[in-house]
This record gives structure tokens, C-alpha cells and sequence, in this order.
């Protein structure tokens, strides 16, 4: 320019950029033939920036979770696809990780096109340019989903093994020669290496545990899980949570997604003891798992499928129940494909003297005592009592009596043994109401176990009923219980 800031002259520059021309067309033509190499991988393989944010989603990622890809690069996708718990746990992680440039991996839950969420190992690889910088991230997902399945299998075992540990259970072998009882363990032989369903009917304190766990132990399930559950003692409220599972904010308190016991036991064998004591609700739901073989968890749409073979037991009169209106007949027919019925303790009057030894030198162990003998009194008092309570009954007078046990020989004070007055028969008619049979039944019980109602001996415990269902029958039928009292 002059003084005048008027132009004088021109000057004209020229760059040559033809290599950075080059250098984008080759890095267009790269990341194109990565897209293609990407597509024609079968794991789900998503594209980011340095900075995390989606740029490409391959072949195998849009078909598994049926979004376009350009739903797949709005960024709200993530919400989109994985789990809300594994989104929140993991949030943090992913951005420290991010931004150490390192490669990374977590395992998290991704939502299918069919509405179902699978577990897949998500790895994080840099691609770097000549400088060391991060331009590109690349996250491949792995399914692992039957392995996370079979880790929460093998988990939920060795729970209910620690359980088992701690808790006592009736006695470790099965004890005796009697007739009776070789009849059951002929059975017992016969059905468990099939898959069938086995309904073990018996009064309370026979060992009904006893039987179904050597039914498992004999049977190709025999290395899985036997998962048990005691159907009486959950509250109604509970029990089908307890048995399918549930999910997240299913009801209040479920906090998380959790397995219920038919997921535990898959592969295995579920025991479902007192099973006459489910609702009508969990009665239908566990017909459906009898005939088809899956559940929904408790709050979630999404079927489950197991390999559950089920062994039931109860101390109702299930027959009874299905007249009554009070269990299923549809389900009583699932359950009773092999009905094994466990004699009373009165009935295996030979097989006493064996259980006694056993159980002496069991608690005889626990407590460091030394008992040669038994006492022939005991064992002729032992032999001549009808054991209400059965072999439960046995064991607690026989820890008692080891327990106060001061000498080498085993003896117990007749009163421990309440004996009730002769049973009187009980009418029927086949023309007879059923609350009068009902009436008849409870009247019966409650002479057998002279007005006692509640404990192990009490007429609850011989109805199979819960004691507060007594009760509230004995006030509805006008029944005196204190007039069936013995001097």
C-alpha cells in the first residue's frame, strides 16, 4: 500500500495441497473399507470418537437390537440398549476409562429386537494415529450370556450347599430293614433315574426330605443343584417372588432383579416341601412350569425357560383338599404321576432299635459322651409308643435323654411320652357334608391328642394344618377343644 493506504501492487501465494488432499481421500477410503471389514464381523462392533460419541454401528449391532443405524448413533442409544442398572454402575467406569486412553472391557446387559436383555463383554480398543493420539475408539461386544447363566447356576448352588451345611438335617442315612420301608426304597430305585415327578405323602416327621434327596442322589441330575423349599413357611405374599424370581421395583423392597429357586435349581431338582399349603395363585403358576416348562419372574414380561425336574411332598390328605376346593385338581394330577407314600414310625416298629443306636452315637459324638448300653426298659417303652411326631419325635427325645445322659447307659423318663387316648373311628358317609366330615376329622385329632392343638404333637401338626387355620375352624364349628382335655 502507499502513504495514501491506497493498494499498489498484488501479491498472489500459492500451497500446495495435494498431500493433504491425499491424506483425507486415503483416510476415507480406509475408514470405508474398515466399515466393510466391521460388517462382515458376526460380534456387534460399535464405532466412537476420541471422545466417546457413536459413529458407526456395524451389520451384526443393527440386526441384534433392530434399531437403524441412525438410532444407533443419537446419543441417547445407550439408554436405548443396555440395562438402567448396568448403565448406572457403569457410567463412571467408562468415562475414567475413556479418558486414559487404555484398552478397556466390562461385562453388561444389552437389549435385544425380541425384548430380551443378554449379557456381553464390551471391549474398548484405541486406534491411535501416527502420534500416539486417540482418533477412534472401537467397542466389541461378546455374548456371554449362558456363561453368566451358568455362573449364577453354580452361585445359587453353592448357596444352597453353605445351607445345607448349616442346616441340621433329620439324620444323614437312611436307617432300617423293615418291610415297610425296603417297599419304599424299592421305589425310591425304580423312578429316580427317570425324570418323572414324584409326590412323597407321609405324616410330618417321617423323613419326606430324607427320601427326596436320595431320590436326586440316584438320579443324572445328581451333580446339579437340589434346591428346597418349604412352601409352608413363606408368607402367601412372597412365595411366588420366592419360587420365579422377580424383577427391579417389582414390588416395594425388590431393589434389584433377583433368581428365584426354579432359575437356581435348573439343571438340577427342586424339592417343594408342604406343598399343599400353596395359594390358589402359585397353584396356577406352577402348573404352567409342570406342562411347559417356563415362568415369568414376578414384575417382568420375559419367559424363562428350565430343566427342572420337581419332587413334591406334603402331609395333607390331597385328595381331601381337592374336594374341598382348596388345591387344584388339574395341578394334584402334574404332581401325583409317582405318589411314594413314607410309613408312620408305628408302622416300622423293627426298624426302632436301629434308629436309636444311630441316633445315640450321633449326639453321643456332639456332646463327647461314651454310652454302651440301652436300657431294655426304654427300648420296650420305645417300641410300644405310637410316635405322633415320628422320627423327628425320636430324634428330640434322644438328643434330650443323651444330653442328660450321666452314665454308659441310655435311658429316658417315661413321662417325656405323652400317650393320648385310643382314637375313635371316624364315621363316613358317603352321603356325609363335608363340614361335617370336617367337624369329625378335627373332633378325631384333637381326642388322638387329648385338646392339644398346636406343637409337634398337637392336632395342627396331625391335620396338617397351620395352627391358626385350626383355630379358626375350631371357634367357626363350635368345637369345645378343653372337653377333649385327659385328668
Amino acid at each position: 500500500m502507499g502513504e495514501s493506504g491506497e493498494i499498489v501492487k498484488w501479491y498472489g501465494t500459492s500451497t500446495d495441497i495435494d498431500d493433504l488432499k491425499r491424506a483425507q481421500v486415503k483416510l476415507r477410503q480406509d475408514e470405508e473399507e474398515l466399515r466393510q471389514i466391521t460388517d462382515a464381523i458376526p460380534q456387534c462392533i460399535i464405532v466412537l470418537s476420541a471422545d466417546g460419541h457413536s459413529l458407526y454401528a456395524n451389520r451384526a449391532a443393527i440386526d441384534y437390537t433392530g434399531l437403524s443405524l441412525e438410532e444407533l448413533l443419537a446419543d441417547n442409544f445407550r439408554e436405548r440398549i443396555f440395562h438402567p442398572e448396568d448403565l448406572e454402575r457403569l457410567r463412571t467406569v467408562r468415562e475414567r476409562a475413556l479418558s486414559k486412553s487404555d484398552p478397556f472391557e466390562f461385562e453388561q446387559r444389552a437389549l435385544s429386537k425380541n425384548g430380551e436383555y443378554r449379557w456381553f463383554l464390551i471391549q474398548y480398543n484405541p486406534l491411535r494415529d501416527e502420534y500416539g493420539h486417540v482418533i477412534r475408539w472401537y467397542a466389541t461386544g461378546t455374548d456371554i450370556h449362558e456363561r453368566k447363566r451358568s455362573e449364577d447356576r453354580t452361585r445359587n448352588e453353592n448357596i444352597a450347599l453353605r445351607e445345607e451345611i448349616v442346616r441340621s438335617s433329620l439324620f444323614e442315612e437312611i436307617v432300617g430293614s423293615s418291610e415297610s420301608l425296603r417297599r419304599v426304597l424299592v421305589q425310591v430305585s425304580k423312578v429316580a433315574p427317570t425324570d418323572s415327578t414324584v409326590l412323597i405323602l407321609g405324616e410330618t416327621g417321617t423323613g419326606k426330605e430324607l427320601i427326596a434327596r436320595a431320590i436326586h442322589n440316584r438320579s443324572r441330575r445328581s451333580t446339579r443343584a437340589f434346591i428346597r423349599v418349604n412352601c409352608a413357611a413363606i408368607p402367601p405374599s412372597l412365595i411366588a417372588s420366592e419360587l420365579f424370581g422377580h424383577e427391579k421395583g417389582a414390588f416395594t423392597g425388590a431393589l434389584q432383579r433377583r433368581m428365584g429357586r426354579f432359575e437356581s435349581a435348573d439343571g438340577g431338582t427342586l424339592f417343594l416341601d408342604e406343598v399343599g399349603e400353596l395359594p390358589s395363585e402359585t397353584q396356577v403358576a406352577l402348573l404352567r412350569v409342570l406342562q411347559e416348562r417356563e415362568f415369568e419372574r414376578v414384575g417382568g414380561g420375559q419367559t424363562v425357560t428350565v430343566d427342572v425336574r420337581i419332587v413334591a411332598a406334603t402331609n395333607r390328605d390331597l385328595s381331601a383338599a381337592v374336594t374341598g376346593g382348596i388345591f387344584r385338581q388339574d395341578l394334584f394330577y402334574r404332581l401325583n404321576v409317582f405318589p411314594i407314600g413314607l410309613p408312620p414310625l408305628r408302622d416300622r416298629v423293627d426298624d426302632i432299635p436301629l434308629l436309636v443306636e444311630y441316633l445315640i452315637d450321633r449326639y453321643a459324638q456332639k456332646t463327647g459322651k461314651r454310652i454302651r448300653n440301652i436300657s431294655k426298659e426304654t427300648l420296650n417303652l420305645f417300641q410300644s409308643y405310637d410316635w405322633p411326631g415320628n422320627i423327628r419325635e425320636l430324634q428330640n427325645v434322644v438328643e434330650r435323654a443323651v444330653i442328660l445322659c450321666e452314665g454308659d447307659t441310655f435311658s429316658v423318663d417315661e413321662t417325656w411320652l405323652t400317650r393320648a387316648s385310643p382314637s375313635a373311628p371316624v364315621a363316613s358317609s358317603p352321603l356325609a357334608s363335608l363340614v361335617e366330615r370336617e367337624r369329625e376329622m378335627i373332633e378325631s385329632a384333637l381326642r388322638e391328642t387329648a385338646g392339644r392343638v398346636s406343637g409337634p404333637t398337637g392336632a395342627a401338626a396331625k391335620l396338617g394344618i397351620p395352627r391358626q387355620t385350626l383355630e379358626s375352624k375350631i371357634r367357626k364349628l363350635g368345637i369345645n377343644r378343653y372337653s377333649f382335655k385327659t385328668s
